[in-house]
């Protein structure tokens, strides 16, 4: 994928904020700090379009990312542990399930997991959710740098047994060295069509 424009469009918290647009989207998802800004940063070959920040949880809303000006990539909130106030919290579940179950543009969702991290119950019920709505799922690894080659292997068999996916369903990815960056994009856009 050669990204020629990426510009942020829009924040929303539910679907009267949605572009509304008939482009393709591809979200992203996963837990606080797993990586998620980073990624797609990295995808789209720029520093700082996503907001990145040490602090897990910043990403508090839906962001729409246009690329290309043909289609959108869609940062969604992190879940899990997050240094934000208890009631944004609480409204994450259902601003995250409203646009996953109701927003037809929504060609599939990239689902990050760190490497170093059996994935926990959140993680589970997301790829629940993920099947529970039909939605096509891109499993990636993120992090895969921080770990030998051997450990990849082995935490990868680990994280396929406990999400019930092959091992051959998930990408790799390092945004020290940009691993996995083509094979993420060709996914993405066999998703688009």
């Amino acid at each position: 994928m050669i990204v020629k424009s990426a510009q942020f469009v829009k924040s929303a918290t539910g679907p009267d904020h949605y572009p509304d647009t008939s482009f393709g989207e591809v979200a992203f998802i996963g837990r606080s700090n797993v990586g998620k800004s980073t990624l797609i940063n990295g995808l789209l070959g720029r520093r700082s379009l996503v907001r990145t920040s040490r602090t897990p949880g910043r990403t508090q809303t839906i962001n729409f990312f246009l690329i290309n000006e043909v289609f959108f990539l869609v940062d969604l909130p992190g879940y899990g542990f997050a240094r934000a106030a208890k009631e944004v919290r609480k409204q994450w579940e259902p601003m995250i399930r409203n646009y996953l179950s109701g927003r037809p543009n929504l060609k599939a969702v990239v689902l990050l997991l760190d490497i170093r991290r059996i994935p926990n119950e959140e993680d589970i019920r997301m790829l629940d959710w993920l099947e529970e709505y039909g939605i096509p799922t891109i499993p990636v690894l993120t992090k895969v740098d921080k770990v030998g080659h051997g450990e990849r292997s082995s935490q990868t068999g680990k994280i396929a047994q406990s999400t019930a996916l092959p091992k051959e369903a998930f990408s790799c990815f390092s945004s020290v060295t940009r691993e996995g960056r083509e094979d993420i994009w060709d996914r993405v856009e066999n998703a688009l069509g």
